[in-house]
């Protein structure tokens, strides 16, 4: 007898979560015997109850929400011997891996995709003593983007996390970065750091042309801007896809690495998967080809 675990944040995307769930299941439902709904409360939920379900050794397990609770459902399934078929049902704010997949943003048309959907290997990230699927943001923009609240996310959707991330371009401070990537170790100061898995980052969908979701690699883009002049200029070459040529950043790809502060004194928090992360130091690693997720059958989308 197939199985399969639904789990659901039903705070995600304005709260819509439940509206979607009769019809996630029913679809489910035509595609396994079983199908069992899980709901989160609070954080940490989506992680067990990923967990729970690999131990069952259920066929897949969906996840219902944003890039936080999707986060938590691969944690659950990254360290388990037996991991389960991933499915993704974007609810969120920003959905970066949702967009990364070619999954519909729409809830409806991504959950009436999936009875069609193939799958395909998909590279998870390592950092510490937990995993990430689609960036790690570290610096004074993604410190003024978590100050971004539930109600302002559901009134301004990802126009939230631009006004805020913008106002930080104002600020001065940056970080004296200490980077060792694979064989190589750089220093730079800098306002923020970014090391993601995909070509969509904040939504931004050609940030990392070249990263692509089973390519084996983590991509480091640092903005090296230290004047206000320098970092408005900054943004249109990070979002329109230049940032391995632009002189004002550096770009590497790397397999396995450390990311450091040369100030010991100083205390710097990373943004995961767009939740509060570790404290400086980072450890991290590519875990290839990792999960396995389902894309659209018409993968000619997916990066």
């Amino acid at each position: 007898m197939t199985k399969a675990v639904l789990i659901v944040n039903p705070s995600s995307g304005g709260e819509k979560g439940k509206e979607y769930t009769v019809l996630a299941q029913e679809t489910l439902e035509s595609m396994y015997d079983s199908v069992s709904v899980k709901e989160t409360a609070k954080g940490g939920d989506a992680e067990q109850f990923a967990k729970a379900a690999a131990r069952e050794r259920v066929e897949a397990v969906f996840v219902m929400g944003g890039d936080g609770t999707v986060n938590e459902g691969i944690c659950g399934l990254a360290e388990e011997e037996y991991r389960p078929k991933f499915g993704i049902i974007p609810l969120g704010t920003v959905n970066d891996v949702g967009r990364a997949l070619g999954i519909p943003l729409n809830p409806e048309a991504a959950i009436r995709m999936l009875p069609k959907a193939i799958t395909k290997e998909l590279d998870i990230g390592k950092v510490n003593d937990s995993y990430f699927i689609d960036v790690i943001a570290i610096g004074k923009i993604p410190e003024a983007v978590k100050n971004v609240g539930t109600e302002r996310k559901t009134r301004l959707g990802a126009l939230a996390y631009f006004i805020e991330g913008a106002k930080a371009f104002n600020v001065s401070q940056s970080y004296p970065f200490k980077l060792t990537l694979d064989d190589e170790v750089i220093e730079q100061e800098s306002i923020l750091l970014l090391i993601a898995l995909t070509n969509s980052v904040g939504g931004f969908e050609n940030m990392l042309p070249q990263a692509k979701i089973d390519d084996g690699y983590l991509h480091l883009i640092v903005l090296k801007g230290s004047t206000l002049m320098d970092k408005v200029k900054l943004i249109p070459k990070v979002i329109q896809g230049n940032t391995a040529e632009a002189n004002e950043t550096l770009y590497r790809k790397f397999k396995s690495g450390k990311i450091t502060v040369t100030d010991e004194d100083m205390e710097v928090i990373s943004n995961i998967d767009g939740d509060e992360g570790d404290k400086l130091p980072l450890a991290l690693q590519i875990l290839p080809r990792h999960i396995t997720i389902f894309v659209p059958e018409s993968k000619s989308s997916v990066k």
